[in-house]
């Protein structure tokens, strides 16, 4: 979900380990070349290196089994591993200003990024500082300043590895698929945590409302659907509001004339601007929530243009940008040159992008093949969220939360406060609180029946027809434990936070008596048979004595 979102606004502090990282060691003669390591140089996009000794060849040579156990083609793990490290050389290319023109030109480093790419470096160059521009009816060859040109190389870089990302997933899914049924599965779902950097941007919006939209499924299973199961179970409950709805916030993000929405609208619009859009955001928020607040003007700090209060901290949204952010505009004159490329799986890649040029040659008067139409980020992240959140509230989930014990990655420190916050935050505090209150373990009659009944079995009598609450009854009713511990309700039994685990070793120690009455029986029976035996030959030994007694 979030893989294109953010791609080069790693943050200072993070270290990635991704492949970009472990291709940064070739181990073959022949990766050497693909690689262009004859100079080691920094990348752009990586803010925080990593010294080449602490990336093990181990990983290099495990990635590499890897891709051969899944299928891939010795020519679909080269191309993979060429424009990973055009990516890196992407970040790395740089440019200055002509002297007494807004036009950028390049300065060096610029080759190794063709070459990779299977392209042609002038040509590369040319499309990416003098592009072909749509002009009425007319396409003229337009000139880039500098600021243009880095943010139409983010967004090729941007472009390429997100597709990249998308095609591996697919060819992997196809390698391990058995073609069988099946009607139940088991995912994993890892996603990035909150952010509040000193500049917080487009990016930062993305994920934080990713975040709340999942602590809110999170908060609502947890609290909601916990005590409307306690209510439909006849438990008496009187419901409890822990304060923990989110739902204003998502609302102001994601409906009608929320941020989204009129940052969309903005994209529309030729003439719209960063400006337009805070004003169309404050005419039609400010002062009427107290979710979008104008942000402090603190000394020091970057300057924000709004503030959101999210269930993790106030965070101040800085707008520069956001209209070209969300329109994500590509290079169409290098996307060309993709297509073209000499490397396959580039070209393969866009085989299927079709840009203005392509859409008028393919479909008359502005018809654009199947899947190119203009989606702005925001509406194509919305709409892969809202996938997931249906596919989420489909499953019986299971949550583990993670906690950062200190803000600058140290080892050995906790910070009380911080910790607190993030218990407070993420719900876990109030998590604990409806586990005490509450009920947190059920189980269905006939399971409890068939688990717990080697705890007391002549509770319920063999031979009889009893149905299983009432038999869930007997057995609760015949064992020493706290009755008020536990409610016998409609379809389940619930237990208190502690009586089940109770139960548990309960069982642990009826089995274990059992076991040893049975493995002393067994023992015995052994026993018996070898002293048997022993008495045989002691026997045999007396007759042979006797004989040869008689005999002399």
């Amino acid at each position: 979900l979030l893989t294109n979102v953010g791609f080069h606004e790693t943050h200072r502090r993070m270290r990635s380990t991704e492949l970009i990282l472990q291709k940064l060691r070739p181990h073959t003669h022949k990766k050497k070349n693909v690689f262009l390591h004859s100079i080691l140089i920094i990348f752009f996009f990586i803010t925080n290196i990593l010294y080449l000794t602490q990336i093990k060849i181990k990983l290099v040579s495990a990635t590499d089994k890897a891709f051969d156990v899944l299928g891939f083609t010795a020519e679909g793990m080269i191309g993979v591993y060429k424009l990973t490290g055009a990516i890196m050389h992407y970040g790395n290319m740089k440019f200055k200003q002509k002297q007494r023109e807004e036009q950028a030109e390049p300065d060096g480093t610029e080759g190794k990024a063709a070459y990779l790419m299977g392209l042609n470096s002038a040509d590369l160059l040319k499309g990416l500082c003098h592009p072909r521009a749509k002009i009425g009816n007319e396409y003229v060859t337009k000139g880039q300043s500098v600021d243009q040109v880095y943010y139409s190389i983010g967004a090729l870089a941007k472009s390429v590895y997100e597709k990249m990302f998308n095609w591996m997933v697919v060819r992997i899914n196809q390698s391990l698929d058995t073609k069988q049924h099946r009607q139940y599965f088991i995912g994993v779902l890892d996603i990035a945590g909150f952010e509040i950097f000193d500049f917080n941007t487009f990016e930062q919006l993305c994920i934080n409302f990713t975040n709340e939209k999942l602590q809110q499924f999170f908060n609502h299973h947890m609290f909601v659907l916990e005590q409307e199961e306690y209510k439909k179970e006849g438990i008496d409950w009187e419901f409890i509001d822990f304060g923990m709805d989110l739902q204003a916030c998502i609302d102001l993000i994601e409906q009608p004339l929320g941020i989204m929405s009129i940052l969309e609208e903005e994209c529309m619009f030729p003439k719209a601007s960063d400006q337009t859009f805070k004003a169309k955001l404050y005419d039609n928020h400010l002062g009427k929530t107290k979710i979008l607040q104008k942000p402090r003007v603190v000394k020091g700090k970057a300057e924000a243009h709004f503030a959101l209060a999210h269930y993790a901290g106030t965070v101040d949204y800085n707008i520069s940008g956001w209209l070209v952010k969300n329109k994500d505009p590509l290079n169409e004159t290098v996307v060309g040159l993709y297509q073209k490329s000499s490397l396959k799986l580039l070209s393969h890649l866009f085989s299927n992008y079709a840009g203005t040029e392509g859409a008028e040659k393919s479909g008359g008067k502005g018809t654009k093949k199947k899947g190119s139409s203009f989606q702005t980020v925001s509406a194509l992240h919305r709409e892969n969220l809202n996938k997931l959140m249906t596919n989420l509230k489909t499953t019986h989930p299971h949550f583990v939360r993670c906690l950062i014990p200190n803000e600058s990655k140290t080892p050995g420190i906790m910070d009380n406060c911080l910790v607190m916050h993030q218990l407070r935050c993420n719900g876990v505090l109030e998590g604990i609180r409806i586990c005490s209150k509450g009920f947190p373990n059920r189980i269905l009659y006939g399971y409890f029946k068939q688990r717990y009944r080697i705890l007391n079995a002549s509770a319920i009598p063999e031979g009889q027809l009893i149905e299983n609450k009432k038999s869930a009854e007997k057995l609760l009713g015949s064992l020493d434990i706290d009755h008020t511990q536990y409610k016998v309700v409609h379809t389940k039994v619930f237990f208190k936070a502690v009586l089940l685990g109770t139960l548990e070793e309960m069982q642990d120690d009826q089995l274990t008596r059992i076991l040893t009455r049975i493995q002393a029986y067994a023992h015995g029976l052994l026993m018996r048979v070898e002293y048997q035996k022993l008495e045989r030959v002691r026997g045999e030994d007396a007759a042979i004595r006797a004989r040869h007694f008689n005999g002399c």
